[in-house]
């Protein structure tokens, strides 16, 4: 076990000091849409809107209580992570410096830089960028913070709490793969309060870093991760999530750009709410899996909405945007 109740409970309660619980809802429209019983839980309600703020507040409060004289940090993201830090970091008075592949969201990088981030541009993948930000951290003296780490779990499993505390009975949850945090934090709360609900892993067509680690039973890396859905974008399995999610997923499954960008349709035209690619990967591998999952009650989590204007504009006219 990851964390046990009480662990939880207590991350719950400092969150909880800068930020509310989201809401899980039913949404009748959406339901009749898709014919299966579903909650949303709506992580793109928090601050930054996305569930990574969770793990900032937990692991920031981690680090000044571990690392006292830590004047700064150094991480790589693809936007929610970055915005999630630079907003923890703030509030505790440290300098934050983010690195960022080239061509990353604009309206990320814009929000990271609005909480007080010192953005850098480097390489042309999540992964290009986490190495840059290991170097820097060498070169500086910063912390380094890593896109997985225990305390971000710990955190960013409070809005698993939040919905199974809720929504006990649950037979299937569909939680989307990047690095793994979020998955992870599921399963320590499925497994902290001892439910037998199924976990599903969702990942890209285009980057199945998690679906391949978890078919060969160790980690695999990909060649390349070109999704529109950058939250998911990962090429190369962190260890530590892999040992958590293989072992605590039912299964991993792939949707296709393709499908994300209708499940962001469907989840405005029925919630009205914006959903990122990677917040909209769930609902899409849901649908995929509906004749299954009739007459069951099932969970999904949208993760994030910060998807870029423009590129949401092109997905309500029909159109997959390109990384």
């Amino acid at each position: 076990m990851l964390f046990n109740k009480e662990e939880l409970v207590a991350a719950s309660e400092l969150i909880y000091q800068s930020m509310a619980p989201t809401p899980q809802i039913q949404w009748p429209w959406l339901q009749k849409s898709i014919g299966v019983e579903v909650w949303v839980k709506h992580e793109n309600h928090t601050p930054i809107g996305a569930f990574k703020v969770r793990g900032g507040i937990t692991f920031m409060d981690w680090l000044r209580k571990t690392e006292p004289e830590t004047k700064g940090i150094v991480s790589a993201t693809r936007g929610n992570h970055g915005q999630s830090l630079a907003r923890a970091a703030k509030a505790h008075g440290l300098v934050c410096r983010i690195v960022v592949p080239h061509g990353n969201s604009f309206e990320k990088n814009r929000a990271m830089h609005s909480f007080g981030a010192d953005l850098v541009e480097y390489g042309n993948d999540f992964d290009t960028a986490k190495v840059e930000a290991s170097r820097i951290s060498n070169s500086e003296g910063w912390y380094f913070v890593p896109p997985y780490h225990k305390e971000l779990v710990r955190g960013v499993a409070t809005y698993a709490l939040e919905l199974f505390t809720s929504n006990p009975n649950l037979h299937t949850v569909y939680v989307p793969i990047g690095c793994g945090s979020g998955v992870c934090g599921v399963i320590s709360v499925r497994d902290a309060l001892e439910l037998k609900t199924n976990i599903v892993g969702v990942v890209s067509e285009n980057a199945q870093t998690a679906k391949l680690s978890f078919g060969a039973g160790k980690p695999v890396e990909t060649n390349s991760a070109h999704t529109f859905a950058d939250g998911i974008a990962v090429r190369v399995p962190v260890k530590e999530a892999f040992d958590i999610y293989s072992r605590g997923v039912e299964r991993i499954v792939s949707v296709a750009d393709e499908d994300m960008v209708e499940a962001i349709r469907i989840l405005f035209r029925s919630t009205h709410n914006v959903a990122e690619g990677a917040g909209a990967a769930s609902l899409a591998a849901l649908i995929q899996e509906r004749e299954t999952m009739k007459g069951k009650s099932v969970g999904v989590v949208l993760s994030g909405g910060n998807i870029d204007m423009d590129k949401f504009r092109g997905v309500l006219s029909g159109k997959v945007p390109f990384f």
